[in-house]
Parts: C-alpha cells; sequence; structure tokens
C-alpha cells in the first residue's frame, strides 16, 4: 500500500535515541506501514490528500511534564498518544466510510520516553527493538480511535496488537 500521502514527521527531544537507538525510524515506519495494511481504519488514510502524524522521541522528564499536564498524572511514561481526530471523526472518516474530508488531516502526536522504555525492555527481558515496536503500535492504533479504558476495548486492542506484532516475529506481550 503506497503511503505517498502521509508524512511521518520525527524530532528528537533527547539525543540518548540517536546515540543508542538510531533505527528508531526505520522501525515507525515498519509499524506505520505494518498498520496502514492490516488495520482497516488505517487503509482508509490512503484515500485521504494528505496526512501526517508526528513523533518525539525524547526523555522521562519531558514526558512525565507532557502526562501531568494533559492527563493528570506526575509520572514519567513509556509513550503518549495525542489523537488529533476526535471520536466521532474516527468513526466518521476511517470506520463507517463517510465522505473524506479534502483538507490535509493532521492524525495526531505520539511521543516515546526513551528512559522508560530501555528500563521496561531490560526488566521483561525484551529486546528494545521488539518493545519499541509493540509501544509504537499501541501508540498509532491510539491515534485511529482505538483504546483499553474498559476490559472490552482492551481485549480487542490488545488482540490486534498481538495480531500485528506477530507478523513482525514479535511474541506476544500480553502473555505472561
Amino acid at each position: 500500500m503506497s503511503l505517498d500521502n502521509i508524512d511521518l514527521d520525527f524530532a528528537l527531544g533527547a539525543d540518548q535515541w540517536e546515540e543508542n537507538f538510531p533505527q528508531y525510524q526505520d522501525h515507525i515506519r515498519t509499524c506505520f506501514d505494518l498498520i496502514v495494511t492490516h488495520v482497516a481504519e488505517a487503509r482508509r488514510l490512503a484515500e485521504f490528500p494528505h496526512v501526517e502524524v508526528s513523533f518525539l522521541l525524547t526523555d522521562d522528564a519531558a514526558i512525565q511534564t507532557l502526562n501531568r499536564d494533559y492527563r493528570g498524572k506526575d509520572k514519567a511514561t513509556n509513550v503518549l498518544s495525542f489523537p488529533s481526530l476526535s471520536e466521532e471523526d474516527v468513526a466518521q472518516y476511517l470506520r463507517l466510510g463517510e465522505d473524506l474530508p479534502a483538507m490535509p488531516i493532521a492524525l495526531g502526536d505520539i511521543i516515546f520516553a526513551w528512559e522508560t522504555i530501555k528500563r521496561e525492555a531490560e526488566a521483561q527481558g525484551k529486546t528494545l527493538d521488539s518493545h519499541f515496536c509493540h509501544l509504537c503500535l499501541h501508540g498509532i492504533l491510539h491515534l485511529l480511535g482505538y483504546d483499553h479504558i474498559d476490559d472490552d476495548d482492551a481485549a480487542v486492542m490488545e488482540a490486534l496488537e498481538t495480531d500485528l506484532l506477530a507478523k513482525l516475529s514479535i511474541d506476544d506481550p500480553y502473555q505472561a
């Protein structure tokens, strides 16, 4: 599937990414391609004239500030997603097949925290590549309207993540 109309914009807010994990852009592109190929809502993105998704790769201090300011949780986290489309927009444009807007669409922003992701991968006995891909898929799915607030929604999202990760030969992160 062509992604010619989709711009993935990258910003570095912490040098650790480039120094220790310079392949982050390749992983993000691979995950985004996978979702566009296998997730119905994302396949509709090919129909938009222009789509933008922004990725910020930063550190625990910066993500803690964002998490506190926007979610009321004063602690670092691994990934934050800030969708630009409302749930109604996602349902209308991506799920229900309504007419698509002619203007460019900002799908949203995804922010990753280096220290938390590295620490979690080590603690869980996962490679950094595998853990980062899981979080990248997770973040992109949030931009497409998926969530895990209640058990039913979590089951749907986790099953989709597991299926997508299997296509990358990455084990199910939800198996104990």
